[in-house]
């Protein structure tokens, strides 16, 4: 299963939608929101596809959980657990550190984090963690593509 990844896209409305034809493109079955959506707009972009998203610390929470349920959105509070693919992905903003030590603490294959908006990739115990970087004030605008299948990750550029 192909599982598309994205973070802090910050009300950019354009590169959100470019990211999601991207991920059409590929084939991607669902997408992960790891938080700092801030709009309704943004939340509508992503439920083309089966959505699963996250509160960052900049997120509106009365507004993201309203419009996550007005658009049949999965809204996993400040983080939480989905089973995608036969794996275990774990999701957080990463704003808190609380919060990521509860979901490493569940061992999940995955954990999927944004807040710094900074593409990376490592391995902590025995979760693969990935931020898949920012739509929003970075260097360079990137989101992420996982298969779950195989187990490779791949970054993605969206363009300025």
């Amino acid at each position: 299963m192909l599982v598309g990844i994205i973070s802090d896209t910050h009300n950019e409305y354009f590169r959100t939608r470019v990211a999601m034809e991207k991920f059409a493109e590929l084939g991607v079955e669902a997408v992960i929101h790891c938080g700092d959506l801030t709009s309704q707009g943004i939340i509508q972009e992503l439920a083309v596809l089966p959505a699963y998203i996250v509160f960052g610390n900049c997120d509106p929470i009365e507004d993201v959980k309203y419009y996550a349920r007005e658009y049949g959105v999965n809204c996993l509070g400040d983080g939480g657990t989905v089973e995608l693919g036969g794996r275990l992905l774990a999701v957080t903003h990463s704003h808190s550190n609380a919060e990521v030590k509860r979901l490493l603490d569940l061992k999940p294959d995955y954990l999927f984090s944004g807040h710094s908006h900074i593409a990376n990739e490592w391995t902590e115990g025995e979760t693969r963690r990935i931020n898949p970087g920012a739509l929003h004030r970075a260097n360079k605008y990137t989101v992420g593509v996982l298969n779950t299948e195989t187990d490779d990750f791949q970054f993605i550029e969206i363009p300025r």
